[in-house]
């Protein structure tokens, strides 16, 4: 969903149960070997405090620069991702429940105007529901969807999303 809120600017937010602990869930997103398995192509490092790596869609010809802004192990992870202008940040929340985690990811901080914003969010918010869909699949089932490979098989313009 994207919110909306009056004065506040949009954002785009993602959330949905994995039925596996908290701790795999979050190794999930910081090592680049399981994560390349339900979103990007490949990372050039773990998301570990302070660490500056890349990610890659080989699929699409496109990287993007990320630095971790926070690491609360199992729990919560904060990135920037982006070239500088255009750079937005990406908190993930890990809640332990008792049939999984709850994963929740709030991408946020878009430039722009308005309809710019709004596109980015949407954008984004449609980008996320592939991923979680993917490392459900994936650490559930051991399936790989290939969901982001295949949103776009002609190829993706290297704006929005």
């Amino acid at each position: 969903m994207t919110n909306l809120a009056p004065g506040s600017a949009p954002v785009a937010k993602v959330e949905m149960l994995i039925r596996k602990p908290a701790n795999e869930v979050f190794e999930a997103f910081v090592d680049p070997s399981v994560t390349s398995q339900f979103w990007f192509t490949r990372g050039s490092g773990r998301l570990e405090p302070g660490a500056r790596v890349e990610w890659h869609w080989d699929m699409y010809g496109f990287s993007v620069p990320v630095a971790v802004k926070a690491v609360d192990p199992g729990r919560r992870l904060v990135v920037e991702w982006g070239a500088a202008a255009e750079a937005t940040t990406i908190e993930w929340t890990f809640t332990p429940l008792k049939d999984g985690t709850f994963v929740s990811i709030v991408n946020s901080g878009f430039a722009g105007g308005p309809d710019a914003v709004v596109r980015k969010a949407l954008d984004a918010t449609e980008g996320f529901t592939f991923v979680l869909a993917g490392l459900k699949a994936l650490l559930e089932h051991g399936v790989r969807l290939n969901l982001v490979a295949d949103r776009h098989p002609g190829g993706m313009e290297k704006s929005g999303g």
